[in-house]
């Protein structure tokens, strides 16, 4: 289970991340989704990365105190 927990990690950063610069992008007229630019000839692989995103988001939220105990075995 502790490596579903770093994999959704890894997901919800790689949208924030996608996000901030989409968002920083348009600022400055420009088009920063590195998702799309990655995967723009797989559009269908892309949706699913973004649809495993957004499913990494919610696990999250419903499951953050379980997985913080497994963060910091100690319980702290």
């Amino acid at each position: 289970m502790k490596s579903m927990h770093y994999v959704m990690h890894l997901l919800v950063i790689v949208g924030g991340l996608n996000w901030g610069l989409v968002g920083l992008g348009k600022f400055m007229d420009a088009d920063w989704n590195v998702v799309h630019m990655i995967l723009s000839s797989w559009p269908t692989v892309e949706w699913v990365v973004y649809v495993l995103v957004g499913l990494s988001a919610l696990m999250m939220v419903f499951s953050m105190k379980k997985d913080c105990r497994e963060c910091n075995p100690s319980g702290m």
